[in-house]
């Protein structure tokens, strides 16, 4: 080993001095401990919570019937998948769940992958190349981004939802191939992207459009099959991603469309031909969340009210400057503006029995730090005066 002179330092000094500097800008990120099962009341390193961080809408990751498929699965197929899908890691539990989930969204086909994540980077990269653009909501979910980055495309960013300046780039770009990536539902703002917007333009500059349905999927629309059954839409051009460990609670996640896009995915997408499969027993479980998400309008219907009751309560008595964002869908946010104060904010939450997470930069734009609270078919009526309770009293201790 060699010491330099004068150099009072570790090879990861720098890294060092960087985590200093998120801890001096309150972004620092930490972690909690789950000792329950996923649920509205969870216990965390050893203490009960009420929890309203959790992409779990509808209250089915510790649903018995999920927990009885996964069994199941687990005896007929083992636990892991043990190979890739193109070797020998494909199961009849994985090909029945693609047909199933392709019926479900009224899709030709379908084409699992084992995270949402895996998804969009898989999709963008085998599509996309040097010669080509993809024109992206500034808004989109890092993996979405990423996966435009690693495509090597023009990368094209319009404003959040803006539509004329989505057609001023598609109208003046020379690309071979044209790719329009959107969240439908965004994840930390919550509202809709305008879809048939989206299509439209789509079809007048011969592009694909791509949707990232992670927080739609067995949510929106009459059924539960995400924001295409939301806005009664099917077309070839589509692109279509959900996950399925947010609503569907289990685990992994999936593409549909055309037959010839999902044929080229599975020939095509490094992310799904050089990973292993997802465990067949998942795959048992997402089938019988499927059969739920489908027969479950009163989930639904109880999610729906849970908003409409957080909307009215926080509109009585929220603290002036913070600020509840226009969303009609699960993910509530809570604008606050500062991270440090978004952070205490949630601590005070914390100390009263209560978890929101504290959203900040980067994953949020400077100045919008906010508590996102996510709404669950499994909170109660009470549970939702709880949290605007500890809201309420928070904000007084800041006045």
């Amino acid at each position: 080993m060699i010491a330099h002179e004068g150099r009072a330092s570790t090879p990861f000094s720098e890294l060092q001095n960087a985590l200093k500097a998120l801890d001096a800008n309150g972004l620092r990120r930490t972690r909690r401990t789950l000792d329950s099962a996923q649920s509205a009341h969870v216990t965390v390193d050893g203490k009960k919570y009420l929890a309203f961080c959790s992409n779990d809408y509808l209250g089915l990751a510790n649903h018995p019937e999920l927990i009885a498929a996964a069994q199941e699965g687990a005896h007929a197929y083992g636990v892991g998948a043990g190979a890739s899908h193109l070797v020998l890691g494909h199961a009849h539990a994985h090909a029945n769940l693609e047909q199933q989930l392709a019926a479900f969204v009224n899709l030709p086909r379908a084409l699992l992958f084992s995270t949402g994540y895996m998804a969009n980077l898989g999709v963008v990269t085998a599509l996309l190349g040097r010669d080509d653009a993809v024109f992206a909501d500034r808004l989109n979910h890092a993996s979405l981004n990423d996966a435009c980055l690693l495509s090597r495309a023009r990368f094209k960013r319009f404003a959040h939802n803006d539509m004329a300046q989505l057609e001023r780039l598609l109208a003046v770009t020379q690309a071979k191939r044209k790719l329009i990536v959107a969240d439908a539902v965004f994840s930390m703002d919550g509202d809709l992207a305008p879809v048939p917007e989206l299509l439209a333009l789509a079809e007048r500059y011969d592009a694909w459009l791509m949707l990232d349905d992670a927080h739609g999927f067995g949510v929106l629309g009459a059924r539960g099959s995400g924001v295409l059954e939301h806005f009664n839409l099917r077309h070839p051009r589509i692109i279509y991603m959900a996950t399925l460990g947010k609503a569907a609670g289990v685990f992994g996640a999936f593409v549909a469309g055309d037959d010839t896009l999902i044929e080229t995915l599975m020939q095509r997408a490094r992310t799904y031909i050089y990973t292993t499969a997802m465990p067949p027993l998942l795959a048992c479980a997402v089938s019988k969340s499927i059969e739920l998400i489908a027969a479950g309008a009163t989930w639904r219907s109880q999610l729906h009210e849970n908003i409409i009751q957080l909307k009215q309560l926080l509109a009585t008595d929220l603290r002036p400057g913070w600020r509840l964002l226009p969303s009609s869908t699960a993910i509530q946010p809570l604008v606050i503006g500062d991270a440090r104060a978004a952070t205490g904010v949630a601590e005070k939450l914390a100390a009263r029995g209560v978890l929101a997470p504290a959203i900040r930069p980067p994953t949020v734009p400077q100045g919008t730090a906010r508590l996102r609270i996510s709404l669950s078919a499994a909170h109660t009526a009470e549970d939702v005066r709880a949290l605007c309770d500890a809201l309420f009293a928070a904000g007084r201790a800041l006045s």
